[in-house]
């Protein structure tokens, strides 16, 4: 979409303060001379041990040497870092969210803009997420062109952006916020056939496009009769992006569509049956297949700001905001902090602590996803942590979480450069104050993220996420001095 003129003006103004404090491009932001990171415990990210007083070599954006402390050698003129008693690991990457929309103080297609775009990478970066990709939300013009630029270093220092096509039933898919954008800019391909699901298919090949997603609900409870996307349909799409080389995601809420896109062939299986428990027959499908399982569970949890203050989140959000989620105003309804538990809660759970574990057993290949984006509840960079949590309340281990969080989302982003702390890879990582293998809680006590070897200006871009302190009402809205994060909102807005 085109920006407005004025905002863009408004932009250059806030960029020119903000780059020289950020980490410049994607490409030249990285540190060329070696530095010598040494003393801290060392998590791989990977099936490995963790090196307790480990020491690493950073150069030119890459780990070139990595072991105990004592037996790497600093290169001539090396920086000598001293990180005693700090925790490493890498950046965390994220195989599902929606980017674009959310505004916080407004949730609207208006702030579908680059600028807001990348003020959500940094908000992933900020909180240590290395890689983002969406999922079945952008016009393939706009997200091509965005993942180019932000190659091409035209960007400051942010999350590395990733998306995956769209394809769903007519009026069907994306749930009934996201529609509002998708639909307006065309971001979803519909398709009621399995001939019109293979054309539209090799069309998203044709771009070069690696991903897809596709939902299977019809959404009828909030759209009237709808169908949703039959089995052959969705096989046929399966089979033919198969050919291209393609991964698939599938959208699956229930037992039985479940069952039908992991039989189908599905790369990426996405949620978790919450409503029922799950039987012996989908169990045996995961164990025959082994999907790759973006679970996305956080977001139908109660906020984490309904239990007090929490510096962790709030950090990040405007008060006005954070007061926001509190009271229930959010743009996906939930309930005021103040509302009674809802009785499906504990049944909710109850759900979960039975099939989580049951899934992973039959050999589903959990990815971090948090289907963040749709709002300000469960929002970028917080929701991968919250989430991380969930896995280990449900039966992982922390070290366990931190490999399905870091190296194994790479598999599915198809990138072999980052996940873990390794000579060749990127400096992709995060210093904490604690031990996340003690406590996954601990992932939460970030010193200072580092992407491609340069480290992020957290100061800086927490100032500016906490200066988009505006009225809700986004049509009336007020903003400080020059400061525009995205255009506003003309949706109105209502208690």
């Amino acid at each position: 979409m085109p920006i407005n003129p004025k905002s863009r003006r408004r932009w250059k103004i806030l960029a020119s303060c903000i780059v020289a404090a950020s980490l410049g491009s994607i490409t030249g932001y990285s540190q060329a001379n070696a530095v010598l990171y040494e003393g801290a415990r060392l998590i791989i990210g990977d099936a490995s041990a963790p090196i307790e007083s480990g020491a690493f070599v950073v150069q030119d954006g890459h780990i070139t040497a990595i072991g105990p402390k004592g037996s790497v050698k600093a290169p001539s003129g090396a920086t000598r870092v001293d990180l005693t008693g700090k925790t490493v690991m890498p950046t965390l990457n994220n195989v599902h969210m929606h980017i674009g929309y959310e505004g916080y103080v407004s949730w609207s297609v208006e702030n579908h803009t680059r600028e807001n775009l990348l003020d959500h990478l940094e908000r992933e970066a900020f909180y240590g997420a290395g890689a983002a990709m969406t999922m079945g939300d952008q016009p393939a013009d706009f997200a091509i062109q965005f993942q180019q630029d932000q190659l091409a270093g035209k960007f400051p220092a942010a999350a590395r952006f990733f998306f995956a096509a769209g394809l769903a039933p007519p009026g069907g898919g994306p749930d009934a916020l996201l529609i509002q954008g998708t639909t307006a800019l065309h971001a979803v391909n519909e398709v009621s056939t399995p001939d019109e699901a293979i054309a539209a298919v090799r069309k998203i090949a044709a771009r070069k496009i690696q991903q897809v997603k596709f939902w299977v609900d019809n959404r009828d409870n909030t759209r009237g009769s709808r169908k949703k996307m039959p089995p052959e349909v969705y096989t046929a799409l399966i089979a033919e992006a198969h050919k291209h080389g393609m991964i698939v995601h599938a959208h699956a809420t229930n037992m039985q569509d479940q069952k039908g896109v992991v039989k189908a062939g599905v790369d990426v299986l996405v949620h978790t049956v919450v409503a029922e428990k799950i039987d012996d027959e989908l169990l045996a499908l995961l164990k025959e297949k082994k999907p790759y399982w973006a679970p996305v569970m956080g977001l139908g949890d109660r906020s984490e700001l309904c239990d007090g203050s929490n510096p962790f989140i709030e950090q990040a959000l405007p008060d006005s905001v954070a007061a926001d989620i509190r009271a229930g105003k959010t743009w996906l309804p939930s309930a005021p902090c103040s509302a009674p538990a809802n009785p499906q809660f504990a049944q909710r759970e109850e759900n979960l602590k039975y099939n989580f574990p049951k899934y992973l057993a039959a050999g589903a290949r959990i990815v971090l996803s948090t289907d963040a984006g749709v709002s300000a509840k469960y929002s970028y960079g917080f929701a991968e942590h919250h989430e991380m949590g969930m896995y280990v309340r449900l039966g992982m281990t922390p070290a366990e979480a931190i490999v399905v969080s870091t190296s194994r989302p790479t598999e599915v982003l198809r990138i072999k450069d980052t996940g873990t702390l390794a000579k060749g890879k990127r400096a992709d990582f995060i210093v904490l104050n604690a031990n996340p293998l003690e406590n996954i809680r601990n992932t939460r006590e970030i010193d200072s993220v580092y992407l491609y070897g340069a480290k992020l200006d957290r100061e800086a871009l927490q100032a500016k996420f906490k200066q988009a302190a505006v009225d809700r009402d986004a049509a009336q809205a007020k903003f400080k001095k020059d400061y525009v994060p995205h255009p506003p909102s003309s949706r109105k807005l209502t208690d």
